[in-house]
Order: structure tokens, then sequence, then C-alpha cells
């Protein structure tokens, strides 16, 4: 071989070596713990890319979680996760998302606001998950999600409450729930068609859910021609509420709202049963009001029985699949599912058909994808998904009643599984 022919043939393997190490770059693989620039930094380029095909995908998808596993919320957390485990195997048994398996990473708030916040920016900065779902209360899901916007991280909510959650400016939060005010505007407009009291008392706790329920509710009650009688906020998780029902009993209203958790809930109608406190219609703003263990003896058991509120899902509401989904909770967990799993659920087949419309785990094309999502009333367990402009879900409300000892939907009418029980009989009255 010449010199010239030498150099020409050592020239060519260089280019093709050179080829061959361009080709092989690949992004790190979802959830790989990586700190470098492109995930410390909480853009888009962070989550990595993929085609609509899956290529470039990793081999399992990771989506974070946050939610409320210990603390005192812990049993809202527990709903949650139970309700994710379902929806994990369903899609993941049924082939997926872009061919490949769905992982949860979850993080632990422990039902403090500084926790949700670390957790958000752990899972914006230190993760390449596409998006974040959560957490349980307003309180920690608020800061959350602000977290998750300073990142540039799409960020679904899928029970916190709180107006204030969705009026903050992002394009990156997307609630599924009724905000506060429609648990208001749900209670007050059933008291007008069932009850048509002419005095109302509101109880509500003083945190973000709390007067975010207790003040639009004030205020449609007195539009309404209801005097409100008495408005009074407690700290959460007083020991003691028998000194605030009593100066509440002293205003004789003919119904009362309260916006409790389940703690509280409990012990106001175990305290107003031992005051013998009987207005017509005691009637909660979901949260505590609309928990499994709110109607079982650890709770207010046969206290609760005859209490209206307002929720979310039931499990003898008419959307598709809520009925297979409350069997099989059932069978699993031995109780009844909340609401705040039907929404943790529905809020995996979100993600499900928001990534497969994104065609990529890119955070940007994930937001994008969210805003035109258009689910109708068969996609979910909790029925249509379709976001406002500020990434706020058109989600309907109902009125339950505990009857001997189940809830039961009473209103609107044309969901209702029951007429309602009216009015509430008298401590003295029940067996």
């Amino acid at each position: 071989m010449t010199r010239g022919s030498r150099f020409l043939a050592l020239l060519m393997a260089v280019l093709l070596l050179a080829g061959c190490g361009g080709a092989a770059t690949q992004t790190s693989p979802a959830g790989s713990g990586s700190q470098g620039s492109s995930a410390s930094s909480g853009t888009s380029a962070s989550a990595g890319s993929a085609t609509s095909d899956g290529a470039n995908l990793p081999d399992v998808i990771e989506i974070g979680v946050i939610t409320a596993l210990t603390g005192s919320e812990a049993k809202f957390g527990e709903a949650h996760k139970r309700g994710y485990e379902i929806a994990l195997e369903e899609i993941n048994a049924a082939g997926g998302v872009l061919g490949r398996p769905l992982k949860l990473i979850i993080e632990d708030d422990a039902s403090k606001p500084e926790n949700a916040i670390s957790a958000a920016e752990k899972l914006a900065t230190q993760t390449n998950v596409p998006l974040i779902l959560g957490s349980y209360s307003s309180a920690a899901t608020l800061p959350a999600a602000q977290t998750a916007t300073k990142y540039q991280v799409p960020f679904i909510v899928p029970t916190a409450a709180a107006d204030n959650i969705t009026e903050f400016g992002s394009k990156y939060v997307f609630r599924i729930n009724s905000p506060s005010s429609e648990y208001a505007s749900t209670a007050i407009s059933f008291l007008m068609d069932q009850v048509k009291p002419k005095t109302l008392a509101i109880i509500y706790e003083n945190t973000n859910f709390g007067t975010s329920t207790a003040e639009p509710a004030r205020k449609l009650a007195e539009e309404a021609g209801i005097e409100v009688v008495a408005f009074e906020g407690y700290a959460k998780g007083a020991p003691d509420f028998k000194p605030l029902i009593s100066a509440v009993k002293s205003k004789n209203p003919d119904a009362v709202l309260f916006v409790s958790y389940l703690l509280d809930a409990t012990l106001l109608m175990r305290q107003a049963r031992e005051l013998d406190f009987n207005p017509k219609v005691y009637i909660g703003a979901g949260a505590g009001f609309s928990t499994p263990e709110f109607v079982r003896e650890e709770g207010a058991g046969k206290d609760a029985e005859y209490t209206f509120s307002a929720t979310l899902w039931t499990t003898d509401v008419t959307w598709k699949g809520a009925a297979e989904f409350a069997a099989k909770f059932q069978e699993r967990y031995g109780v009844e599912p909340a609401y705040h799993s039907a929404e943790t659920h529905a809020a995996l087949y979100l993600v499900k058909d928001v990534l497969e419309r994104a065609g990529s785990l890119d955070r940007q094309a994930v937001r994008d994808a969210l805003a035109a999502t258009d689910m109708g009333p068969d996609a979910t367990i909790f029925g249509p998904m379709k976001f406002d402009e500020k990434g706020q879900n058109a989600h309907p409300m109902l009125v339950t009643q505990v009857q001997n000892g189940n809830y039961v939907t009473v209103w609107p009418r044309e969901y209702a599984a029951a007429d309602p029980i009216l009015p509430t009989p008298t401590w003295s009255e029940r067996k």
C-alpha cells in the first residue's frame, strides 16, 4: 500500500469512529438520579426526550407523586396511594404508556407544607419525571405547585381544593377536582332546594381550605336570603369543641355547615350529640365528612348518621367504571373508597392520556398536552376532564347523606340513588 493509500484509509477510519461516537450519545434515563446540569436546571430538557413511536424512552417511565403518608393527614394520603396502586396495575397490565410500564416515585410530605416544597424541588431537580402529582391538603399543595411552576414542571392537583391553587398565574398547574368555592356553592344550592333554611351557622377550620370554603359559603348564603347567625373559625385539631358548639347552639340555626377534616369532623359530631344540638340539617363541605372512616366506629360512627356532605364522587355514581372500581377497592382493602382514591385513580389515567398525546417525556410538550386535554365522561371513573385557561377542570358536584351507615347520593336529582331524609331526626329520636 502506498503512503497516500495508507493516509486515505486512516482518514476514513477516523471519520467512521467519530460518526459512531455521535450516534451513541443519549440522554439519561428517567429517574436515574443524575445531578447533571440539565436535571438541576429544572427546565423541560431535564425530562429527556422521546418520539411518538417510543424511541429513546427509558425502560420505565417514572412519575412524581407527593402525598401525606404520615402526619395528621395520613389517612387521606393512604387513600391517595390506594387509588394510584389500582390504576398503576391496570395501566401496566394493559401495556403501559408509550410501550413502557409506569412507576411512581412517591414523596411523603408528612402533612407539612415545608416538606411538600422540598419534595417538589427534589422531584423537579433530582429526577427526570415529566410531571408531578400532588399533594392532599391545600396548605401543602399550593407551595408545592408554586415550586413546580418555578422549575417549569407540569403539576396535576388531584384533591386539594383551595381556589388560590389555580389563581396565582401558573401555566403548569392543572386541577381535576372542583375548587373550594364549588363545595360552598353546592352546599348552599342543596340547602335552598331541599331545606330552605332561614338561618345558617358556618363552622370552619382556620386553614387555606377552611377559609376558602367558608367565606364563599357565607357570601352565597346571604345572597340567597339566608341569615348567617354564626361564622366561627377554629384551630385545626382543637381538643374540645364544646364551648364553640354551645355558642352556636344558642343562635338556634336551622342548618349548620362544617368545613373540617376527619379528626375534627368526628369530634364535632360526637360533641354535638353530647350537647343535644338539633338543627334541621348538618352538612359538611367534603373532606372529613366524606371519608369511609367518618362513618365507622373509629370515626363518628352512629353520630355520623343523617349528615349530608358535598362531595366529588360516590360509589353509586353513574360514571363508567365507578362501580367496578369500588368493588375492586372493597375486595382489596376491605373498605369502600372515598372520593380521594377515585381522584388519584383518574389522575393516573389522565397522565396516561397526556403522555400518549404528547408522544414525549419533554416537560413542555407534556404541559401543552395537558392544556389541550378533552376527555369525555366515560374516559375516567371521575367523569370528564377539560381544563380552562387557569388549569381548572369543570367537575360536577354531588351531595351525599349517611343512611344506615352508608354514603348515599341524594342530590342533584339526576344522580340521586335515594331521597334525602329531612328534617334530621333529633338525637333523642334516634335509636
